[in-house]
């Protein structure tokens, strides 16, 4: 396997992956360990010569753009990989008015433009390919519990404010469940969507703190990035990956999430 973007996710899939005997290596901004920089071309074009599997965790540009397609794109296609995978984001949905969203509803029609646009490229690449739609990701270290520790956690007074989200060993649950299955677009979220504050209130019962105030957006005074993430309202369906990758999350639900975390962070 070779990984674009060895990251939050990717590392954590690359470790499962190494315990289960895959000889895994990919890009970092700087070379070294298991990671090539990215921009060394020379060592990145002869990795993807002898990659049976490629997967590309790296967002497009901000300007629009996906850089490894960019740049790798015609190396990807020649490489004769069997399984090429992309981690792509449920924000392509848009806002879906709290409604429930599979993987037929159309994208690009809300703020991650550019991110549908490089999910839309990598479908076109003529591959074998996978493309796995991620909501919010949480796990050691990035979870809600973190925000309530850091005293960095806000609940914000909107109403029937829905969002999904996923663990991140079920990420790589998933991504492991597809190497054996078909080829498509996967949505892979937990089975219980819910509120942010659902989630922030449960997080500070876990640690036996209280809850933060409950404010305004305009009082929150949250970065623009935060304020898009209020500005959209969906519920991810998960129920093609469960059907055709035989895949389940580990973590149905944030509590089930939460739980495990604290219990990590307790040893």
């Amino acid at each position: 396997m070779f990984i674009f973007g060895m990251g939050y996710t990717a590392s954590r899939l690359a470790d499962s992956l190494r315990e289960q005997g895959w000889l895994v290596t990919g890009t970092r901004r700087m070379s070294g360990g298991d990671a090539v920089a990215f921009d060394d071309e020379v060592a990145v074009r002869t990795a993807l010569e002898y990659a049976t599997h490629i997967l590309s965790s790296v967002p497009p540009l901000a300007e629009g753009g996906d850089t490894v397609l960019q740049t790798y794109g015609s190396a990807i296609v020649a490489s004769g990989s069997s399984w090429v995978g992309y981690l792509s984001s449920t924000g392509v949905y848009g806002d879906a008015g709290g409604a429930w969203v599979d993987e037929s509803a159309p994208i690009g029609e809300g703020r991650r433009t550019a991110r549908a646009d490089a999910d839309l490229a990598w479908q076109a690449l003529g591959h074998d390919m996978r493309v796995f739609r991620l909501p919010g990701i949480y796990g050691p270290g990035r979870s809600a519990l973190d925000r309530v520790q850091d005293g960095k956690a806000h609940r914000i007074d909107i109403p029937g404010q829905i969002f999904s989200r996923i663990h991140v060993d079920d990420i790589v649950g998933a991504v492991i469940a597809s190497l054996d299955g078909p080829a498509g677009i996967y949505n892979i979220a937990d089975d219980l969507p819910a509120s942010q504050n659902d989630v922030i209130e449960y997080a500070c019962n876990l640690l036996g703190q209280k809850w933060p105030p409950l404010l305004s957006l305009e009082e929150a005074a949250l970065s623009p990035m935060a304020r898009g993430f209020y500005a959209e309202n969906r519920r991810i369906a998960n129920g093609k990956a469960k059907r055709l990758l035989a895949w389940q999350p580990r973590f149905a639900n944030y509590r089930q999430g939460l739980q495990t975390l604290l219990g990590d962070d307790r040893g």
